[in-house]
């Protein structure tokens, strides 16, 4: 049997669907694990169509695990992704996301536009729904010598203004955070 991890994210100009595809890629690195691309819809239908397909209440339910990411907007996650979340209240009454792995993910386009304060909003509802949140720890080499994003909160990525792709600390954060996911997913689905 096969332990599915949803990769859920929203990214207006790709940042942050690059580290969601490195998570992805950390994920189904660890056998018997499979990635699920998930993303959320847009209030802005100006933006188009999206690459992933939009989540789903029943899959969010059904997962072993989540990876959950957003662009920086204030220090805050994106509203569109912070209105799925507003959707959940069935999945919280009936406790279906008690003691599943999660983590979180993150881009911004200045060093200092509030990485971490949205890696913190984005865990509020993951502890709201008794979910097991983890981060990234300093066990990690590239958290000592990044010089881009990366934080013991979660991957993170700046894109200096949409200008910079994916650092190499950048990817190898992203990847391990998705192998420590899934790892910790497969030794809870198999107990």
């Amino acid at each position: 049997m096969t332990c599915q991890l949803i990769v859920l994210y929203y990214s207006r100009h790709g940042s942050t669907r690059a580290l969601a595809r490195q998570i992805a890629r950390g994920i189904e690195s660890i056998p018997h694990c499979e990635a699920l691309l998930r993303t959320v819809a847009d209030f802005s239908p100006e933006y188009g169509e999206p690459e992933d397909p939009i989540i789903t209440i029943e899959e969010l339910k059904q997962c072993h695990g989540l990876a959950m990411g957003s662009p920086v907007w204030f220090g805050n996650m994106a509203a569109p992704l912070k209105h799925f979340w507003d959707q959940t209240s069935s999945l919280w009454l009936a406790g279906d996301l008690i003691d599943k792995p999660a983590c979180v993910f993150t881009a911004s386009s200045s060093l200092h536009g509030g990485q971490e304060t949205t890696l913190q909003s984005m865990q509020l509802p993951l502890f709201h729904h008794g979910m097991l949140v983890m981060g990234i720890p300093y066990s990690n080499p590239q958290l000592h010598t990044t010089q881009t994003g990366g934080t013991p909160y979660g991957a993170s990525h700046v894109s200096h203004h949409g200008q910079q792709a994916l650092s190499s600390d950048e990817s190898a954060l992203a990847k391990h955070l998705g192998q420590r996911l899934a790892t910790t997913a497969l030794k809870l689905f198999k107990e």
